[in-house]
């Protein structure tokens, strides 16, 4: 089934659209930070290999697999968030981010993976997504909090698989999580 995605997520007083070619520089700049090179599999040094990645994303969008959004704080690119579905169609996807070190502690995670949360739910209901998750490895205290804020509940503990070096957490989110919190309140 083809989704019609005539409109993305939305956060609050945050944008998020779909990514750019304007958006390379500031993505080199963003991947200097060694805790977020820590947590990626992909660098990004140099206007090669910011194509590459950027293309990985249009890629992904064209074949519905992959929905990256750019989170802009203002005119600054702050965090990247993003849907993955292995199998378009499929009852399962999975929720990925980053934010840049300048953006932290500052609730940009939480609330972009919120959305994007929402925005899934609701662009993919009809096409049978009924669980997201969100993976990190257990290292990752930060992912952690982000997974709690943005609903996400503890799952299982994973083992290390490549290319994670460590055991991993899976949060999950299923598609009526929200609605009956909503009924029930």
């Amino acid at each position: 089934m083809t989704v019609a995605l005539t409109a993305g997520p939305t956060a609050d007083g945050l944008l998020l659209r779909p990514f750019e070619d304007g958006d390379a520089p500031a993505l080199i700049e963003i991947y200097r930070d060694e805790t977020l090179r820590r947590f990626t599999s992909v660098p990004v040094d140099d206007p090669a290999e910011a194509v590459r990645w950027l293309d990985v994303q249009y890629r992904g969008r064209a074949e519905g697999t992959r929905y990256s959004f750019a989170v802009l704080d203002g005119d600054e690119l702050v965090a990247n968030v993003v849907l993955k579905r292995g199998t378009p169609g499929g009852e399962t996807a999975e929720v990925g981010y980053w934010t840049a070190a300048a953006a932290r502690g500052r609730g940009v995670a939480p609330r972009a993976v919120q959305a994007l949360t929402d925005w899934a739910f609701a662009a993919f209901a009809g096409d049978g997504l009924v669980r997201i998750d969100l993976l990190h490895q257990v290292d990752n205290l930060a992912s952690c909090r982000v997974a709690e804020k943005s609903g996400y509940a503890l799952a299982e503990v994973i083992p290390a698989y490549p290319p994670y070096p460590r055991d991993g957490h899976r949060h999950s989110r299923n598609r009526l999580d929200r609605s009956e919190r909503s009924r029930s309140e």
